[in-house]
């Protein structure tokens, strides 16, 4: 009880000042950050109290899609990014340890992952009482066998959305030459090559 206690003072903490950051950071991505931070805090107040489907939701859905959505948005004003890059080396440690960690995480998985000979059977069979396995593992034997081709579809739906945000956000900057693929196939001797005459005695 103790240590439980510890976590819930330590989440509440942590929520409420990152809550009272969202609205006090000059910077509205930073505020966005903070809102992140205190949604992770909250799903850790929600795995206290024994719902952990509550905590997954609130990670997948306002963390991975709300969170993100506001983020984009925030990119989309007019924002010196030459003053957030200021310092951010310093980061670079962290990001690296986490991105290995996640990348090793992935090759655990992939290397160990197989399709069972009973996966048509564990499909169709009806679905166990919920006393026997958590709310959490129940949705997931429901989504990943039933309506997987719908949890697929949602997530390609996901994707083409988040293309279209950073489509939306990409800023080209003026006075730098970019390749445009269209424009090349598109010359012809006419518009490739300039005839001029040059007198005697001037140059170009």
């Amino acid at each position: 009880m103790a240590v439980a206690a510890l976590f819930f003072y330590l989440f509440s903490a942590l929520a409420v000042a990152a809550g009272v950051m969202v609205i006090a950071a000059r910077n509205p991505v930073h505020s966005v950050l903070f809102l992140i931070l205190a949604f992770f805090n909250g799903a850790g107040l929600f795995l206290l109290l024994g719902a952990e489907f509550l905590a997954m939701i609130l990670v997948v859905v306002y963390v991975g899609a709300v969170a993100v959505l506001f983020l984009f948005v925030v990119m989309m004003l007019d924002i010196d990014f030459t003053e957030l890059r200021q310092g951010m080396l310093q980061y670079l440690p962290i990001g690296a340890t986490i991105g290995l960690i996640l990348l090793v995480e992935l090759v655990m998985v992939l290397g160990t992952w197989s399709i069972s000979a009973d996966a048509v059977n564990v499909a169709s069979a009806p679905a166990p009482a919920l006393a026997d396995m958590t709310n959490a593992e129940a949705l997931g034997r429901l989504l990943y066998t039933r309506y997987v081709y719908f949890f697929q579809a949602a997530g390609l739906v996901l994707l083409v959305a988040m293309i279209g945000a950073i489509v939306l956000t990409l800023r080209h900057k003026e006075g730098v030459k970019r390749q445009v693929i269209a424009d090349q196939v598109a010359r012809t001797p006419e518009t490739g090559v300039e005839i001029r005459k040059v007198r005697p005695g001037q140059g170009l």
